[in-house]
Formats: C-alpha cells, sequence, structure tokens
C-alpha cells in the first residue's frame, strides 16, 4: 500500500503505510477498553496504588489510549532504529524505517555477511526495547502517587509503556523467522551449516511458530490479528528460504552461463503482422521475441502487446506497430541475481544480452531452468554467507 514520509532520524527516512492509519486508532480503542484490567494489573504486580476511576471517565480513557498507543509505536520505531544503527555499523545501507499494520519494518539494503554481525543486527532491536522498558519502569517508580489526574495518567502510561516494551522484545526474540529470534537462530546455525541451509532450517521452525501461532489464534483466543500474524510469517519464512536459496545456487554464476546465445536466439521482423506473430508464438510455444531490423535488436514484442490489438485488425498490425522499443539490456559476465531483479523490478519477462553488440537473450525460462538443475545437483547446499541479499526486520506491537 501507499506510504508517507514523516520524517527522518540519523538520515534514515520514517514512513507510513495506510495500514497504519487503520491499527493506531484501533489500539487506541483497545487500551482506552482495558484501562481498568491495566490499572489492576500494575496495583497487583507493582504495588502501584493507582485509582482507576479516574482513568476510566470517557475523555480521559481515550485520551490515554491513544497517547500510550502512540508511545507504543514510538518504541517500535526505536526498536528498528535499533537494528538500523548496528547494520549501519557494518556498513549496510538502511532504505527506510515504516510502520505498518503488524509494527515496524527497517528495510536493510543488503544483509550483513558475516553471522556474528547478523546476531547483532539481530538482538539490537530487542536490547533497545528492553532498556525502554526499564527506563520506563524506573521513570515509574520516580513518580509518587498522586491524587493528581496527570500524575496518575503519566503513572499509568509510564507502566504500561514498561510492560508493553520488554513483551515486544521477548516476542520478537521467539524463533518465528524472520522475526529478530529466528535470525538469531540462523546466525547461530550458519557457525556450522552453509548459510542456505541454515536458512532452510530457520525457515522451517519458523512456519512451526506460525502454524501453532496461527492455531491458538483460532482455537484457545480467538484472534484474527494473530492469524493474520501467522500468515504473514509463514509467508516471509518461505519466501526468504526461497530467496536464499536461490542466491546460493547462482552464486558466481553470471548471464553468459545460462542465456540462450545469439546463434541459437529466434528473433521475428517488424513487418511481420500481428496475426501471423500469434501463430508463431502457438507453433513455438514462446510468448516473446526480440525484434530484428537490419541485424539488429530494435524492440521487444510479447504475448501482451499482440493481445492489445482485436482478432479481427491483427492482419493489419505489424509487428512495428505494437512493439516496445524500449529494452533493458544486461551484460554478459553480469551477475544473473541482479540480472533476475532487473526483470522483477521492471516487470518483464527477459533482458536482451549484449556487450558492444548482441550476445544472446535472458528469460525467466532460462533462470528456472538453470536453478532447476543446479538444484539437482545439490549446490544449494554450498555456503552463502558472502552474498547479501535484499530483506526487511520486522517487530510487531504484540
Amino acid at each position: 500500500m501507499r506510504r508517507f514520509r514523516i520524517g527522518s532520524a540519523f538520515g534514515i527516512p520514517i514512513k507510513l503505510d495506510l495500514t497504519f492509519l487503520l491499527v493506531l486508532p484501533l489500539f487506541a480503542v483497545v487500551i482506552a477498553i482495558q484501562v481498568e484490567t491495566w490499572t489492576d494489573m500494575l496495583n497487583q504486580f507493582w504495588a502501584a496504588d493507582i485509582d482507576p476511576q479516574p482513568l476510566v471517565a470517557s475523555p480521559v480513557s481515550w485520551a490515554l489510549g491513544l497517547t500510550a498507543a502512540l508511545g507504543l509505536f514510538a518504541g517500535i520505531v526505536l526498536h528498528e532504529l535499533g537494528h538500523s544503527l548496528v547494520a549501519m555499523r557494518y556498513g549496510v545501507a538502511i532504505d527506510s524505517i515504516t510502520l505498518w499494520l503488524f509494527g515496524g519494518i527497517a528495510q536493510l539494503e543488503e544483509f550483513p555477511e558475516e553471522w556474528q554481525q547478523e546476531l547483532y543486527v539481530a538482538i539490537a532491536g530487542p536490547v533497545v526495547s528492553v532498556a525502554l522498558g526499564g527506563i520506563s519502569y524506573g521513570t515509574f517508580l520516580l513518580v509518587p502517587p498522586s491524587e493528581t489526574l496527570a500524575l496518575e495518567a503519566t503513572r499509568f502510561l509510564l507502566g504500561y509503556l514498561a510492560v508493553m516494551n520488554v513483551a515486544l522484545a521477548v516476542f520478537n526474540m521467539l524463533p518465528g523467522f524472520p522475526m529478530d529470534g529466528g535470525r538469531v537462530l540462523r546466525a547461530l546455525l550458519v557457525r556450522t551449516r552453509p548459510y542456505a541451509q541454515a536458512t532452510k532450517i530457520a525457515a522451517e521452525v519458523g512456519k512451526g511458530f506460525a502454524i501453532l501461532l496461527g492455531l491458538a489464534g483460532v482455537f484457545v483466543v480467538f484472534n484474527p490479528f494473530l492469524i493474520a500474524l501467522a500468515f504473514f510469517i509463514y509467508i516471509g519464512a518461505s519466501t526468504e528460504a526461497q530467496q536464499t536459496i536461490v542466491r546460493a545456487a547462482f552464486e558466481g554464476v553470471v548471464v553468459a552461463d545460462i542465456m540462450t546465445p545469439a546463434d541459437r536466439v529466434q528473433t521475428v521482423e517488424e513487418e511481420t503482422s500481428v496475426a501471423a506473430l500469434t501463430e508463431r508464438m502457438l507453433a513455438d510455444r514462446h510468448t516473446g521475441y526480440p525484434v530484428e531490423r537490419d541485424g539488429e535488436i530494435v524492440g521487444i514484442v510479447t504475448l501482451e502487446d499482440a493481445r492489445a490489438v482485436r482478432e479481427v485488425e491483427q492482419d493489419a498490425y505489424t509487428v512495428g506497430d505494437v512493439m516496445s522499443t524500449e529494452i533493458h539490456t544486461t551484460a554478459p559476465n553480469a551477475d544473473v541475481m541482479e540480472a533476475l531483479t532487473e526483470m522483477q523490478e521492471n516487470s518483464i519477462g527477459r533482458l536482451v544480452v549484449a556487450d558492444e553488440e548482441f550476445a544472446g537473450l535472458l528469460t525467466r525460462s532460462d533462470v528456472m531452468t538453470a536453478l532447476s538443475i543446479i538444484k539437482t545437483s545439490g549446490r544449494f547446499d554450498s555456503p552463502a554467507s558472502e552474498s547479501g541479499e535484499t530483506g526487511d526486520w520486522q517487530s510487531r506491537p504484540e
């Protein structure tokens, strides 16, 4: 969903996802409704001696709910800053920190390469949250009981934030990869295993955790938020494991190793009719061709381009009329993962490979075929700790 930049810290943009604007009022309402419950808990365990009656009055409780929710999400931003600043110390660039439905995401351009670095980055967020909890609790102790509404409200907020920041740290340290605890697990596994294998194990543990969390959200205490969070963790673990295996498989592999060479690439002429093009696509089972003019590639035509022309007009239109002249290229010695990323970012299925002259074509099919062969050979179990990967650090408010 759309994101809005609201500021920056240490040069890192802070953004809000639209889903945050949905969850913030929800948290405010839930906290407001539970003011008396939280007050009783603080009184029971910390001998807080807070009188709940003035706090549960309608205007006061709603103000407390909103303030506590904002304080909670401010703590999440600081949690993500903990991850980010430690990562920056190791030379990792941070794209942004975003608040969204499930808390916060610090988006690293690549993960640290060494297991020790990933371990330190992973625990930095929970350490910050525990520190915030300790500071809130220490300040809570310094504020004496009072009949003044402002002071009692302040003590309530400090007590609430002390508990929730520590709870945030504990929850994130559970082994729900790609949460912080899952990343700690992977970092420890990498000491004795290849990076891809360690990621696969951590991801399986994370998916198991997600299943348990989802079952708890359905059968123990019905909670749609827990169910959605479980789904997010499961998908995140599966996706990152697959990305890591792909990177491990293609480590050291360049485009020239898997592309279709120029002498085997099938091209079409500009003058070919769209009707003839669709017949050829059906016969060749191809969905795209480079377009050639005088021995040079001048465009790319795809099945989507052909579909844009009504069937009754396909004889009247030529490939030159519908082709795309925006040609995305890559070099023969380019890293395969860089080429795959370019295809994904531009939502295209093929890249023209050129080095001064046309050298070949790289398609998604080429990449997937090569991946299948490499995985069959067992290469994906080779160490991949020397390759970085794009990803997110997540923390959540519950």
